[in-house]
């Protein structure tokens, strides 16, 4: 039997390269490393992206029920009105007047019940839009209390909540109407509770 290891070199013989293994093995490590950090990097593009197009928010206490209840985990597409303005029955989250225990601007959650140019008169428990009886049917008690008459100007939207007993909205002064430039964007997706996720649709018929 022949000893490799010990056998002499012919002459213009190459000495048998032991580290290539070890090489390859670099490597192949390094290769890992480069796609674990393209793949984190595309992570955080797409995740940056989502953040500028969607806003993840939930539902604090219960100002729009019954069609939406407390920790409701909703997501708001911010890019909803670029091209557009607010549509009638449209939910929105906006940034008020009002500001949080900490000081900071409080988000609401309302619906959308008067546009620019709109007359908005509350009287009797019912809305009157532009002179119409508007639809209540989707609100929680089918009642609005109140007794104001608003011409809604340019720029400005007249929101209420769904629970219309306890919602503090465009009635209220401290709120008053919406600049459309505070609007953060438009709900349409319900994530959680898992039994009511889904799309979130308008209630009004198109006007």
């Amino acid at each position: 039997m022949e000893d490799n290891e010990n056998k002499p070199m012919e002459a213009g013989e190459e000495p048998e390269d032991k580290g290539g293994d070890k090489d390859d093995k670099k490597g192949g490590a390094k290769g890992v490393i480069i796609e674990l950090v393209r793949d984190f990097a595309i992570a955080l593009v797409i995740a940056l992206l989502f953040t500028q197009i969607l806003k993840p928010t939930i539902v604090q206490e219960y100002s729009m029920e019954p069609n939406f209840h407390n920790n409701d985990y909703l997501l708001v597409y911010r890019l909803a009105y670029k091209a557009k303005e607010p549509a009638k029955g449209d939910v929105i989250v906006f940034k008020s007047k009002l500001k949080t225990d900490d000081g900071k601007t409080k988000l609401l959650i309302k619906r959308v019940v008067g546009r620019p140019g709109d007359t908005v008169q509350i009287e009797d428990g019912e809305v009157f839009i532009n002179g119409d009886v508007d639809d209540q049917s989707y609100t929680n008690d089918q009642y609005t209390d109140g007794d104001m008459t608003v011409k809604v100007p340019k720029g400005k939207l007249f929101c209420m909540g769904d629970n219309r007993l306890v919602s503090r909205d465009s009635r209220d002064p401290k709120v008053g109407l919406v600049d459309e430039s505070a609007v953060v964007g438009k709900v349409v997706f319900r994530l959680l509770p898992i039994k009511t996720i889904g799309k979130v649709e308008n209630p009004y018929k198109a006007d």
